[in-house]
């Protein structure tokens, strides 16, 4: 069994930073690209942020470019997202999710096991 478990969410003033994390079980992940997605109220899901097996892929949505990073500690079995300048527009539940491969992966249904999501609000 594959299990992702996300924290760091919560509600934060604009312009503020929060870091997430998410642990995982039963698969190493520095076999596997890692992808981070959010979903506002009412809006689909989209890819922000994602990393590859490897240390040469990496990709960020324009609308977080410059603002959120992904890192990994593999000791840890662990990714991150850090998340600067914060803005109402980045409210959303926020998930991390694991494919089965190790190149980047951009679709919803490329990845196959996903955290239970933590949600950022940002306020104005």
């Amino acid at each position: 069994q594959v299990r992702l478990v996300e924290s760091g969410g919560g509600l934060v003033q604009a312009g503020g930073s929060l870091r997430l994390s998410c642990t995982a079980s039963g698969r190493t992940l520095t076999g596997y690209a890692m992808g981070w997605f959010r979903q506002p109220p009412g809006k689909e899901r989209e890819l922000v942020a994602a990393r590859s097996a490897s240390a040469l892929g990496t990709y960020y949505a324009d609308s977080v470019k410059g603002r959120f990073t992904t890192s990994r500690d593999n000791a840890k079995n662990t990714v991150y997202l850090q998340m600067n300048s914060l803005g109402p527009e980045d409210t959303a539940v926020y998930y991390c999710a694991t494919t089965e491969y190790g190149p980047i992966r951009f679709k919803v249904e490329d990845y196959d096991y996903w955290g239970q999501g933590t949600q950022v609000t940002v306020s104005s």
